[in-house]
C-alpha cells in the first residue's frame, strides 16, 4: 500500500532531518528534498493512471474547446507550484516560495483565460440586445 510507504518515508526523513539539523543544516535540507523526490516517484504511477483516466473522460465528453485539457494543465501547474514552494519553505527560503506561488497563480490565470472568455461569451449571448 503506497500510503504506508509514503508515511514511513516521511517519518524516517523527518527524524533524520531533525537529527542532522543540529550539526549540518545543509544535509538536513538535502534529506528533506530527497525524501520529497522519492515520495513523488512513489506517486508517479498513480498520477499517470489519473491522467489516463481523465483523458478517457475527456474523450467521452467530447468538448470542442478543450476545457478538460485546460483543466489538466491548471491542476498540473498547481501541484508543481505547491511542490516547489514547499521545498523552498523547507529550505528556509520563504520569500522564494512566495514568488513560486505567485508564478503559479499567474500561469493558472493565463491558462484559464479561454474558459473565462467562453463563460463571458455565454453570458453575453443570453442577455437581451
Amino acid at each position: 500500500m503506497e500510503i504506508t510507504q509514503i508515511v514511513a518515508l516521511g517519518i524516517v526523513a523527518a527524524v533524520l532531518s531533525i537529527t542532522l539539523r543540529k550539526h549540518s543544516p545543509e544535509f538536513a535540507m538535502m534529506v528533506g528534498l530527497g525524501a520529497s523526490v522519492l515520495i513523488l516517484l512513489v506517486l508517479l504511477p498513480r498520477l499517470n493512471e489519473l491522467v489516463q483516466t481523465l483523458q478517457r473522460l475527456s474523450g467521452l465528453v467530447e468538448t470542442k474547446s478543450g476545457f478538460v485539457s485546460i483543466m489538466l494543465k491548471i491542476i498540473g501547474i498547481a501541484y508543481i507550484a505547491e511542490f516547489g514552494a514547499q521545498a523552498c519553505q523547507d529550505a528556509g527560503e520563504s520569500a522564494l516560495a512566495s514568488k513560486i506561488e505567485l508564478g503559479g497563480k499567474v500561469l493558472i490565470m493565463t491558462a484559464s483565460a479561454p474558459i473565462l472568455m467562453s463563460l463571458i461569451d455565454l453570458i453575453l449571448s443570453l442577455l437581451p440586445t
